[in-house]
């Protein structure tokens, strides 16, 4: 729950949100929902949607802080090709020996960071840069989301990037909604989510 009296406030990443931004990524992981105990390590998630981003672009990444700790964030990469790349070559063969279950979630899970074209929408050349963006119950609610992306959009449009794009779960109707409310459209669809956009310059 939400500290009364307690003042909410977005400040650029900093090394020492790193334990932070894990947490966030795992009691965010199912969905909205907590990932704890879901997989053989409870990091997997944040070794492929979070850490990467702050080591790779800590500029792009921004985090709400409640006055003790960082209890949201958005995470960036604003050449989603580039990414993809440095993902593949440098990052995951780093991590990918500490996670080897044959659970069939975790399988596909990792099945999927070993093929970086997965983050190659269609429309990525239009939308290169891409996004992930998590906040802790606490955190919801108050606008602070819209905020998050506004500043992430804004620092994107300040390097001349044209767009940023997404992917949300299928059937995450209220995540979809959120996107649209704060200007992203549709680009596509498939079975494993929505890809959704928002021009910027």
């Amino acid at each position: 729950m939400r500290k009364l009296g307690r003042v909410m406030r977005i400040r650029p990443y900093e090394p020492r949100d790193r334990a932070d931004v894990i947490d966030i990524c795992i009691r965010t992981g199912d969905n909205g929902q907590d990932a704890t105990g879901l997989h053989s390590s409870d990091e997997l998630l944040a070794d492929i949607y979070a850490l990467p981003y702050v080591d790779h672009e800590p500029e792009l990444a921004f985090v709400v802080d409640d006055g003790d700790r960082a209890v949201g964030y958005v995470l960036g990469a604003a050449d989603t090709r580039a990414f993809a790349e440095w993902f593949s070559a440098e990052w995951w063969p780093t991590v990918a020996g500490k996670y080897s279950s044959n659970g069939v979630l975790e399988r596909a899970i990792i099945v999927s960071a070993e093929n970086p074209e997965r983050m190659l929408i269609a429309a990525v050349d239009d939308y290169p840069a891409h996004l992930h963006i998590d906040l802790l119950p606490e955190a919801q609610g108050q606008g602070l989301g819209r905020r998050l992306i506004e500043m992430l959009a804004a620092t994107l449009r300040e390097r001349g990037i044209p767009g940023l794009h997404l992917v949300v779960g299928a059937g995450n109707a209220n995540a979809q909604a959120f996107y649209r409310r704060v200007g992203f459209t549709e680009l596509a669809s498939d079975a494993g989510g929505v890809m959704m956009g928002i021009k910027l310059v």
